[in-house]
């Protein structure tokens, strides 16, 4: 190469750089754009008569069950009066956070027969969430269930079934489904913000031994306090271990992992901003990679997931990360989201914020190893033929970001709306049709992690399809 072509080629990447360069700039610029609060103004309750209190039990009283049952006592109506629980101490526990009044029993069956109870919040280990939450709609109850709404695929149908034939309100507690920032997102994508979808990734990352699920185990665990046997249900017997009990997460006899406990929200999420019901194809893998404690379950998984086209959406791929161990975060990290189009990007974490680029679909200029006039000539034709090609990095003046006010409770408000449709009658974000859409991807994360293939599913039937070919 001879010094006028170096020079050439260095003036080219020069300009090129600086081009580049002036686009993060501008990048940068752009995203400290002024945040626009879209938390919802606090909404006024209406006082309720005692004759119209909803009355409330717990089943399944650990940190979840109690979270729930704290959020539902925040509306106004509404009144606890049992709690179920195997272990006694979650017993004395309850009547410490909610009132000497609560009865407490060890066997939920009492609760469902009680006629002084509207309806259950369901905060079982995962392997009780389909009987239990049957069981209550037969009863004449009302329903929040923890995610996911079962342990086992072939459970959802008859869950979904007897909601429908009885007419019951059933809410599964994943709060996604009712977040703001989540309807925002939604709203963009409909909007066409960010033009056509073509990828969504989404990650959660912790590191410390109660993120990972190393709860505490009381010291007066014993057969004395614990109703083994009832904890166990269908699961495989097996003589009492305490740390399978307040530890269940880490088993799959009881548990569903990382797929069931949190790629069920990313899904969760997922299909209401994009309108799916769900992949056609799963992928996962991962390990154990650090929390050697025993557990059967991986502590990091990654999957992977198809979406065909439909009248909704067009066809997009999906990206879900969760690493128990990951040394960039401390405790529980944020969840994140990015909707990547084709004219943008829409990134979720505590708030909303919107990327767009010009788009182009001219060649590109003319490069390369030629010779000098013929590069020359092909350069000049295509300034003539493309006057004003754009930057493709170049960002669009319209860069929004939307946030929410630290008072916003995403979990308040998916059990209130839990509530309020017990009051009404109306439909709620996250019925079971929508729960085992979101479930069943999130088991078969599961069923792909420990059989090593691709598992095939059927959304709209919600029904797994033929196994195929191991990987």
């Amino acid at each position: 190469m001879n010094n006028s072509d170096n020079k050439s080629r260095r003036s080219f990447l020069k300009k090129a750089t600086a081009a580049t360069s002036a686009a993060i700039i501008t990048s940068k610029t752009r995203l400290e754009a002024k945040p626009i609060d879209i938390t919802p103004e606090p909404e006024a309750l209406p006082q309720v008569s005692p004759n119209d209190r909803i009355r409330i039990a717990l089943i399944g009283a650990g940190g979840q069950g109690s979270a729930d049952t704290g959020a539902a006592l925040r509306v106004p109506g509404v009144e606890l009066v049992a709690v179920a629980d195997i272990y006694d101490g979650r017993h004395m526990a309850a009547k410490e956070r909610f009132g000497n009044h609560l009865v407490t029993t060890r066997d939920h069956r009492e609760i469902l027969a009680r006629n002084d109870i509207d309806a259950v919040i369901i905060g079982t280990p995962d392997h009780w969430h389909g009987q239990i939450a049957k069981e209550a709609m037969r009863a004449g109850k009302d329903v929040y269930c923890e995610k996911p709404m079962v342990q086992q695929l072939g459970e959802g149908a008859d869950v979904v079934k007897t909601w429908k034939e009885t007419g019951r309100i059933m809410q599964i507690g994943s709060q996604y489904t009712t977040g703001i920032i989540y309807h925002k997102a939604k709203e963009l994508i409909e909007k066409g913000v960010i033009g056509k979808l073509n990828l969504v990734e989404s990650a959660i990352l912790r590191r410390g031994s109660e993120a990972a699920w190393q709860y505490t185990i009381p010291t007066d665990a014993s057969a004395q306090t614990i109703d083994w046997d009832r904890f166990l249900g269908r699961a495989p017997k097996r003589p009492l271990e305490p740390i399978r009990l307040f530890r269940w997460r880490n088993y799959q006899d009881y548990g569903t992992g990382i797929g069931g406990d949190l790629f069920v929200h990313l899904f969760s999420g997922t299909h209401l901003i994009t309108n799916a019901v769900g992949p056609s194809k799963v992928f996962s893998t991962g390990g154990i990679r650090f929390w050697n404690d025993g557990r059967d379950v991986p502590d990091q998984l990654l999957g992977l997931f198809e979406y065909a086209a439909t009248d909704k959406h067009p066809d997009f791929t999906v990206n879900f990360k969760v690493n128990f161990a990951d040394g960039s975060v401390q405790g529980y990290g944020p969840t994140t989201f990015r909707f990547v189009g084709d004219g943008g990007v829409i990134e979720l974490d505590e708030g909303v914020k919107v990327i767009r680029r010009e788009q182009t679909t001219n060649p590109t200029a003319p490069n390369g190893a030629f010779p000098k006039a013929m590069l020359e000539t092909m350069r000049k034709e295509y300034a003539a033929k493309y006057p004003s090609s754009p930057n493709p990095l170049r960002e669009l003046p319209a860069d929004m970001v939307f946030t929410t006010r630290n008072s916003y409770d995403m979990h308040y408000e998916h059990v209130k709306n839990w509530i309020q449709s017990v009051r009404s009658r109306k439909p709620v974000l996250q019925d079971p049709t929508f729960g085992f859409r979101a479930a069943a991807p999130a088991l078969l994360s599961n069923v792909s992690y420990f059989e090593k293939r691709i598992a095939e599913w059927d959304p709209v039937n919600m029904a797994e399809k033929g196994k195929v070919a191991s990987r």
